[in-house]
């Protein structure tokens, strides 16, 4: 075996990294071509002309058709994730909870509503809403693709959040219990803290999974970015612009959720880092008391200092 062997792997040899470099540059060379040749056949259909590109200069375009469904898409996601956060939170406490009966009821909505595809929700839920008057016609739409998304959002959050909580250290539920903390009071005041922070990637995830589902809007008639922005195209004849528009709103929306994700989670680090440091006092004396022929007495104090008052 070679003297650079990997753990998983031999490591390869001249022929065989030339070997390599030779494959990967025949399918970069691959991929290129298939690209020029898209971008030919797109020009010669005159999908990238300058006319198919000018509806999005104007103003009548955002005002009219994408603008309103950019804000039912970030309305119907932003209510859907707060509410998936909370039906998450107590769903994955209660499959937590010590009555089997709790664990057992809270286990059946997430497995069933984890495993139904959300656009048989959004049906589901529309049909319900109608027959029995729940929300007013105006509504309705939107009120359906809220309660799918939050629904099948807030079973996986669950699922989420329990295994968050049970990756921690057994020892932080033992250490709560000995100082006499309640299981309520362990849940909401150490382990939510660090579970929430575990699991900020997840969530976010998750998020985005929301945004992008709210798409499925469209099968009940709710106006969200890309129908609006399907509409547009049927109006200008412009589909292939009009999608990588639409495509770049939902990318610059994602990454602003990144973005906030990573901005909460060094927030909550830095702060569990200042409320664990020691208090400056307390970090001074151990370091004095580290000094050679400290003693960590005052020098008067000593029983054979010369200075000593009896």
């Amino acid at each position: 075996m070679s003297s650079q062997a990997t753990v998983l792997y031999d490591a390869p040899g001249p022929r065989a990294r030339l070997r390599n470099r030779i494959i990967a540059l025949v399918f970069t060379a691959a991929i290129i071509a298939l690209l020029v040749w898209i971008v030919l056949v797109l020009q010669d259909n005159g999908q990238l002309t300058a006319e198919k590109w000018k509806p999005f200069i104007q103003g009548s375009t955002w005002t009219t058709w994408l603008l309103p469904g950019l804000w039912g898409t970030i309305k119907a996601a932003a209510l859907s994730i707060v509410f998936a956060i909370i039906i998450g939170t107590l769903l994955g406490i209660g499959r937590l909870s010590d009555h089997r009966w709790v664990r057992a009821v809270c286990g059946v909505i997430v497995e069933v509503f984890r495993a139904i595809p959300v656009l048989i929700l959004i049906y589901f839920a529309y049909f319900l809403f109608a027959a029995y008057s729940v929300f007013p016609s105006s509504q309705l739409a939107f009120a359906a693709v809220v309660f799918g998304l939050t629904i099948y959002n807030g079973s996986v959050l669950a699922e989420i959040l329990r295994a968050g909580i049970q990756s921690l250290p057994r020892g932080q539920t033992e250490a709560a219990q000995s100082i006499g903390l309640r299981k309520t009071q362990t849940m909401r005041m150490i382990l939510l803290p660090q579970a929430v922070t575990a699991m900020l990637p997840a969530l976010v995830a998750q998020m985005v999974i929301a945004l992008k589902d709210s798409a499925l809007g469209y099968a009940v008639g709710y106006i969200e970015v890309v129908r609006s922005g399907i509409k547009s195209a049927s109006y200008f004849g412009n589909y292939l612009p009009a999608l990588l528009v639409v495509a770049a709103i939902m990318i610059i929306i994602n990454f602003c959720l990144t973005g906030l994700a990573n901005y909460l989670e060094r927030m909550l680090r830095t702060g569990r880092r200042k409320t664990s440091a020691p208090d400056p006092d307390v970090a001074d004396l151990q370091a004095m008391e580290n000094v050679p022929g400290f003693s960590g007495v005052a020098m008067d104090e000593r029983p054979n200092h010369p200075d000593r008052r009896f």
